[in-house]
């Protein structure tokens, strides 16, 4: 059995609870060790994980210190787990000190850098950006694989910067479904009659200011025809009151987190339309992602809404299906879905669901197609387990 240790950013990270159920599923025995955003350590399902001490969302200088502090006391963290045969770093900090486990090991195990988003600091042109970046180039030198979740990441970033030098494995961020059973029709919302309106569904993280405020206006413009359902967990520091901006909008609602998978069907199943945008880090980072929503989002039926000139927006030219907004402007979000009837929704909806489901989940086979592809960097894993590659 492929023993990894798995070094992580944030323990209460729902993204990082997929990965050890994948790495799990998939055959693997998983150490997990990291930093917390809450005052207790989370739970995995019986695995219990090391813990490297709290940290802050956007607190920096706070958060190198805890690496700093981590990097001294790793060898006695780590004192009494076996050793590993692979060792994952998720994310720039960790992947520091995944650097400094394997040299505790005896450096033998070949280190994974796990990046699925690429910070701002890292492509700023100033003097942190560079420190980053050599950083990054330092920490990665002996990288044996990249694990990333969109080929924008790779072609834009580690390609363009020339960071990485790895190998580069494509794992996008797919619905996790672990049932065994054939995947059935998910039960679709039916469209509006006359006097109901069209609902937008924005869920997951809510971090885009951009985004709230467009769709508050377009909500007022079309009185009502339109309503955006929000769920999920927003990210309250880049909002000046988000709560009280919802409440105070006549169209848009708020209904708090929900569970992941367990409730998408039934959250999805509620609305049209899904809100794939995110300027957050425009023309950067929300660039270059394929977020879950989009996955989850058409895995449902609901007809996704992207930017042009994203990689969300070629994704979904490739398959022909969604709506793509050509500028963030009310006028322009009337233009492209201000208009739509039943019959038209009604075929863009279509184009979704004659897609392959693998298109938006991922099974045992492909936990298990992971595992080889990380067992084969440890000369323990059969060499036939295709798994996808970034171009």
């Amino acid at each position: 059995m492929l023993n990894i240790l798995y070094l992580v950013h944030d323990l209460c990270d729902p993204a990082v609870r997929r990965r050890v159920t994948m790495l799990r599923a998939g055959g693997a025995s998983v150490t997990l060790a990291g930093f917390r955003r809450t005052e207790t350590v989370p739970d995995f399902d019986g695995l219990s994980p090391i813990d490297l001490g709290p940290t802050s969302d956007r607190a920096f200088a706070q958060r190198l210190a805890a690496i700093a502090r981590a990097a001294l006391s790793l060898g006695a963290k780590l004192a009494t787990i076996e050793k590993p045969d692979i060792i994952i770093g998720r994310n720039l900090e960790m992947l520091a000190l995944a650097n400094r486990a394997k040299a505790l090991f005896g450096g033998s195990a070949p280190v994974v850098y796990e990046c699925l988003d690429i910070h701002r600091l890292l492509l700023s042109d100033g003097a942190v950006g560079r420190a980053m970046r050599g950083a990054e180039r330092l920490f990665g030198r002996e990288t044996a694989l990249l694990l990333t979740s969109s080929p924008a990441f790779v072609r834009d970033y580690f390609e363009a910067y020339g960071q990485i030098r790895a190998p580069a494995v494509l794992l996008q961020n797919k619905i996790l479904d672990l049932s065994g059973k054939p995947p059935g029709q998910a039960k679709l919302p039916r469209p509006p009659t006359a006097n109901e309106p069209w609902k937008i569904g924005w869920f997951g993280a809510l971090r885009c200011r951009k985004s709230l405020e467009l769709l508050a206006a377009f909500t007022r413009q079309m009185q009502g025809r339109f309503e955006v359902v929000l769920r999920g967990r927003p990210a309250h520091v880049e909002f000046e009151d988000f709560d009280g901006f919802v409440r105070a909008e006549p169209y848009l609602s708020f209904h708090g987190a929900y569970r992941n998978p367990d409730e998408l069907a039934a959250i999805y199943g509620e609305v049209h339309f899904s809100w794939a945008i995110d300027f957050f880090e425009e023309g950067l980072n929300s660039s270059w992602l394929l977020p879950n929503r989009l996955y989850e989002g058409c895995r449902f039926g609901a007809v996704p809404i992207a930017m042009k000139g994203t990689e969300t927006a070629r994704f979904l030219a490739d398959r022909h299906i969604g709506l793509l907004l050509s500028e963030a402007s009310v006028d322009n979000l009337v233009a492209l879905v201000g208009g739509i009837d039943t019959d038209g929704y009604i075929v863009r909806r279509r184009k979704i669901t004659v897609q392959d489901l693998g298109t938006w989940i991922c099974d045992a086979a492909d936990c298990r197609a992971l595992v080889e592809r990380l067992g084969r960097l440890a000369g323990i894993a059969r060499q036939d387990v295709p798994l996808e590659v970034a171009a």
